[in-house]
């Protein structure tokens, strides 16, 4: 696996992710915050568990210490939590920017980092899922979330 590689995952990442907190921006503060919509969570609380869970892997890849659980912090506004993803992306970008190949096949638990790395990733498509059926749902549907659709959009230049 080539650094680009994974660079090129974060940013499909980043740009499905944003997609689905761009959508969730005119939701009411009773639907953002609604608990037991898909499983024990609602849209606000799959949202900031996805985050949570982002920074909590990353510190790990960065050999830093267990960061709190965030989903046990009162419930952040919609644009409060698009803040907090503004700040974990920038920090994945650093950490990714200081990757070779080297580090990429190196150990990480069980796999190789880049298969954590990938882990990562898989684990925001799920909750991108949950987050989208809640939206359309509320008639707010981020629209398609498919790689094919974020490369129309960075080879045409379009804002989305």
């Amino acid at each position: 696996m080539r650094p680009s590689e994974i660079e090129f995952l974060y940013d499909y990442d980043r740009w499905a992710t944003g997609q689905v907190l761009d959508a969730s921006l005119g939701l009411s503060p009773e639907s953002w915050a609604a608990d037991w919509v898909i499983g024990e969570r609602g849209i606000g609380g799959i949202l900031v568990h996805a985050l949570g869970a982002h920074e909590r892997w990353r510190a790990g890849f960065e050999g830093g210490h267990r960061l709190a659980l965030r989903e046990e912090a009162p419930l952040p506004a919609p644009d409060e939590l698009a803040d907090a993803w503004e700040a974990e992306w920038q920090a994945v970008r650093s950490f990714i920017a200081g990757l070779d190949e080297a580090a990429l096949d190196a150990p990480y638990g069980e796999a190789p980092l880049w298969q954590a790395l990938i882990q990562l990733v898989n684990h925001g498509t799920q909750h991108r899922s949950e987050a989208a059926v809640i939206l359309t749902a509320a008639g707010a549907s981020p629209g398609d979330l498919d790689i094919v659709r974020f490369n129309f959009e960075r080879a045409h230049g379009v804002e989305g």
